[in-house]
């Protein structure tokens, strides 16, 4: 359904969260419209409660997104280290399904976790 707004390069959807980012308020305001003029006659509907406008900064899916950078949502880590070291294989593989979410921001992960 949005296959070109994503491919344009200024929306991002996973699930049934859409993120929309621009440069300016002006292009801003045209890609919402466009998102809207596409949702509207397949009777999507989209809760204003839920949605948020013209944000410099969010925190979605568990990272802190601000212009150009994508940062781990710091309550996320303290999460994580709050947490006991894993006793087991069940609570090994379900930190290591955590811990690979945010790979992309630890360098080497793949060589740290390799012998675990």
């Amino acid at each position: 359904m949005f296959q070109e707004e994503i491919l344009e390069g200024w929306m991002a959807v996973y699930i049934d969260d859409i993120i929309i980012y621009s440069e300016t308020w002006e292009d801003h305001v045209q890609y919402i419209e466009r998102v809207l003029s596409k949702c509207t006659p397949i009777n999507l509907k989209i809760s204003l409660k839920k949605c948020n406008f013209g944000q410099q900064k969010l925190l979605a899916l568990g990272h802190k997104v601000s212009g150009l950078s994508l940062a781990i949502d710091q309550n996320k880590v303290a999460a994580v280290l709050q947490k006991p070291v894993p006793k087991n294989i069940k609570e090994l593989k379900s930190f290591l399904g955590f811990a690979s979410y945010y790979r992309n921001h630890m360098k080497n992960f793949s060589h740290i976790t390799s012998s675990l």
